[in-house]
């Protein structure tokens, strides 16, 4: 696997979301513990004293780490009082689990755990053949997390992205009846792309989107749904109400993004190849479409498949 592909995929989830978030009024007092580690420090911590789950706690946030797989289970945000709070103040299950593919391959070593003195973790554990990676920050909304995966042999990863129970994809209308139309970004424009987003049907401003680098979402024609345009055509999306899979390459990511940086038109990540660095978000360039409230039945995205 190539470097540049770890560096560059660790920096881009910072691009446009979370490098902002870090500094943002939605981290306010945010920080994580986990293996009873808390407070800024890298450590080492020994494979024996590392359990088979493993909870990581924050203010805002809270998940459990399956250890052998680096997979993610009961990603939680919390409901903690912000300004920024996307929840109504009630704590929300977001994802039931993120689970990656390792095709037969454990994790096995040490767990490193680099903890910030603002609200980031990253947490880093490999056996043979494999590493896997996982970055969060613990606020109430924005860039919050990615997983990557580095394999020795470069073959890809299927990473499977199972929603909390009440919570579901849909295909955003605020974006679908923009379909084609230039708006401004910064100095330039883009033109408005379809939009798959997650929320569900007690918090309006509880919104999310899956974020790839390095990974293409893998079509499932078992839950095909037949979307309206704004034309009156039909667009035929195969995607599940609950399951999202990817193919995920070595040295990719799979990100997630809450909040109102979820709904902005703005471009994916740049690839980079050299000294990638985080960027700050947009700060008012993108035009931001938002997300209905409550999502009607006929854009929610329907079936569970890959359960």
């Amino acid at each position: 696997m190539k470097n540049w592909m770890v560096a560059c995929s660790m920096g881009l989830l910072m691009t446009a979301h979370a490098a902002y978030a870090a500094d943002s009024a939605g981290c306010e007092s945010g920080g994580f513990t986990v293996l009873g580690k808390r407070g800024a420090q890298t450590v080492s911590v020994a494979p024996g004293a590392v359990t088979s789950v493993f909870r990581v706690q924050g203010r805002y946030v809270q998940f459990d780490v399956d250890a052998a797989s680096f997979g993610v289970l009961n990603y939680t945000l919390t409901g903690a009082a912000n300004k920024e709070d996307i929840t109504g103040g009630k704590a929300t299950p977001v994802f039931d689990s993120k689970m990656p593919d390792h095709r037969g391959l454990v994790l096995n070593g040490a767990v490193s755990v680099e903890l910030s003195s603002s609200a980031d973790i990253v947490l880093t554990r490999s056996g043979p053949g494999v590493t896997m990676k996982i970055q969060a920050k613990d606020c109430a909304t924005g860039g919050l997390f990615q997983m990557e995966v580095e394999r020795s042999d470069e073959t890809k990863t299927v990473f499977t992205h199972k929603l909390a129970q009440s919570a579901f994809y849909f295909d955003n209308r605020n974006f679908r009846n923009r379909e084609g139309d230039t708006v401004p970004f910064k100095d330039t424009t883009l033109t408005v792309t379809p939009r798959i987003n997650f929320g569900n049907d007690y918090a309006a401003k509880f919104v999310g989107r899956d974020s790839p680098q390095f990974a293409d979402r893998i079509a499932e024609p078992l839950c095909t749904n037949n979307i309206v345009t704004r034309t009156g055509g039909v667009a035929r999306v195969q995607h599940c109400g609950g399951v999202s899979q990817w193919s995920v390459a070595s040295g990719g990511r799979m990100g997630q993004v809450m909040g109102e940086d979820a709904v902005e038109v703005a471009p994916p990540a740049t690839a980079c190849t050299h000294k990638c660095q985080a960027q700050n978000r947009t700060r008012g360039g993108a035009v931001v479409l938002g997300a209905p409230f409550p999502v009607a039945e006929a854009d929610r995205l329907k079936g569970h498949q890959a359960q």
